[in-house]
């Protein structure tokens, strides 16, 4: 039995809250929140320790981008634990996700997760982002705490299809990151995130190539 199931309804109501349905999506969920509970006690992946702000921290905020995710293949670049990408590969159907992880024993972590919750339409690169020779491989690439928005293209633009968008999650809306944005980008969008269970400004970037600097 799942040790976090007192967790359930509280995970359900933030599901709910995001337009997720939530079974059985919450039960997945919480299976990897036990996995990653239990690992992080040895191996510290994450920061955060206990369960109950895994679950808004990690999972919920995770998940508040999902509505502006297309099926497709999509590079989640310094994952860590898996976030936002497993979250994202069990809530929106025909997504393919890579997790690009240099850190062996976040990577070792990832590829039980994988094993354990069957997640067919996920793989573990145990790599840096600026080394994954697949260029033009992904329709969309993301980054939860990486970098800057520049930083992010620098290590990760080439692997982007032509028509590829950055999803980049950040806090507080980043304007000078945008005003610094490298000749050939452009800001498609900037949407404001609502995390049930947190405080504070959400937003996600979306950056594409500019047809302009293409042409």
């Amino acid at each position: 039995m799942n040790p976090l199931t007192h967790l359930l309804p509280e995970l359900e109501s933030g599901l709910s809250a995001l337009g997720l349905p939530p079974r059985p999506l919450a039960d997945r969920l919480l299976d990897y929140l036990a996995l990653l509970d239990r690992w992080n006690k040895t191996y510290n992946l994450t920061a955060v320790r206990e369960p109950r702000e895994m679950l808004a921290k990690h999972l919920l905020d995770s998940l508040s981008m999902w509505p502006h995710v297309a099926p497709g293949k999509l590079a989640d670049l310094g994952t860590g634990p898996g976030l936002p990408g497993i979250p994202l590969a069990l809530a929106v159907p025909g997504l393919q996700v890579t997790l690009v992880e240099s850190i062996s024993k976040k990577t070792r972590f990832l590829r039980e997760v994988v094993r354990q919750l069957g997640l067919d339409n996920v793989r573990v690169l145990d790599s840096r982002a600026e080394a994954v020779a697949e260029p033009g491989a992904y329709d969309q690439i993301t980054a939860r705490a990486m970098d800057t928005l520049a930083g992010i293209l620098a290590v990760g633009g080439h692997l982007l299809a032509p028509g590829g968008r950055l999803l980049a999650m950040k806090g507080q809306r980043p304007d000078a990151e945008i005003a610094a944005l490298p000749p050939g980008w452009r800001v498609e969008s900037v949407q404001a995130l609502t995390v049930p269970g947190l405080e504070g400004d959400r937003h996600l970037v979306t950056v594409t190539r500019d047809p302009a600097e293409a042409a």
